[in-house]
């Protein structure tokens, strides 16, 4: 399937989501009113334009505006055009309520998600990173706490004790770089078995509640 979207608004936020997109094979269209903001884009996406979203023309999908006043603006207008899908983002609550009684049901809120991963860092550094799911789920990336080094997946019996399922493994590997000198890569170690052993160095990726992610870290550590 050919996706197609256009982002609106390259600030950092923005410009990382155009950029993403666009590495995963997807026909970007860059739009800002600066130029200076769309010229460093142009070898990245497929489309660069400069112009004002608030005047309505080319737009096919909508998704981040740094300016509030003029993201309403540009979303009443795709709103008019039937655009399928909006995206927009909502710098906090206020602009979350506004965008939600427009009609808007897709808001992204980057610095509440940031917020969320940097609290949960900060309680329990050994978690990498995390995506909360429904129903106080998440799948989440930890650094194996010292109570399970150099056990066995079958030894450590995660589901039994802990109803949490090992996804994969993400393993340290040493390769020769390009000058000959050895690095280290990560690399998914695929579906682990029983026998398969955890190391110190490895990310363990695990689906469960989050009750059940902290208590096995607390336990374990």
């Amino acid at each position: 399937m050919n996706y197609r979207f256009a982002v609106i608004g390259m600030g950092r936020f923005g410009t990382k989501i155009a950029k993403t997109l666009s590495q995963r094979g997807a026909e970007v269209i860059a739009i800002d009113s600066e130029e200076s903001r769309v010229d460093v884009l142009r070898d990245d996406v497929a489309y660069a334009i400069t112009m004002d979203s608030t005047d309505v023309k080319a737009l096919e999908a909508v998704n981040i505006g740094e300016n509030f006043e003029a993201l309403l603006l540009t979303v009443a207008h795709l709103m008019d055009m039937n655009v399928k899908r909006i995206i927009a983002r909502a710098g906090n609550r206020q602009q979350n309520m506004i965008l939600q009684k427009m009609g808007i049901k897709e808001i992204l809120s980057p610095e509440d998600e940031v917020g969320i991963i940097v609290a949960e860092r900060l309680i329990h550094p050994s978690v990498m990173t995390f995506l909360q799911l429904p129903d106080e789920y998440e799948i989440a990336e930890i650094k194996p706490p010292k109570g399970i080094w150099n056990k066995t997946v079958g030894d450590i019996q995660m589901q039994v004790k802990y109803e949490l399922n090992l996804i994969t493994i993400k393993r340290e590997y040493e390769v020769m770089s390009e000058n000959g000198q050895p690095v280290k890569e990560a690399h998914i170690f695929g579906i682990p078995k029983d026998n398969t052993i955890i190391y110190d160095t490895d990310t363990i990726i695990v689906l469960g509640k989050e009750q059940d992610v902290e208590r096995f870290i607390e336990i374990n550590s």
